[in-house]
């Protein structure tokens, strides 16, 4: 299954980026780019929609915990939402969840900070 992420503006200033497919060695660039493009367009509050994401390996983890310090590093935060499956579990073992502020809510609603 082939790896997209999308990015729209939501409430407060919020930006989302919707992952779908495998997040793994050889897509975690894409997800990289994606968020170091909006840092250095004054993006520093990310969420991540993990609804469609159907696969994560260590270079996902190894992507979400860059850039969350990526934008920490300027005051900004990034948190997950909407894993599920062996996604969620993966966030789970590896102690992201909690980090990271994994929320199983649906993504679509308002988030502040």
């Amino acid at each position: 299954m082939t790896f997209t992420v999308t990015s729209a503006q939501r409430d407060q200033g919020v930006t989302c980026l919707r992952l779908a497919g495998e997040l793994d060695l050889s897509t975690a660039g894409g997800l990289t780019a994606e968020i170091d493009r909006l840092v250095a367009d004054g993006h520093r509050e990310l969420l991540l929609d993990l609804t469609e994401l159907t696969f994560c390996d260590s270079t996902g983890i190894a992507a979400f915990v860059r850039g969350d310090n990526l934008v920490a590093a300027d005051g900004g935060w990034l948190r997950l939402t909407g894993a599920t499956g062996r996604v969620a579990r993966v966030l789970q073992v590896t102690g992201l969840a909690e980090v990271l502020r994994h929320d199983t809510a649906d993504p679509t609603r308002s988030v502040g900070s």
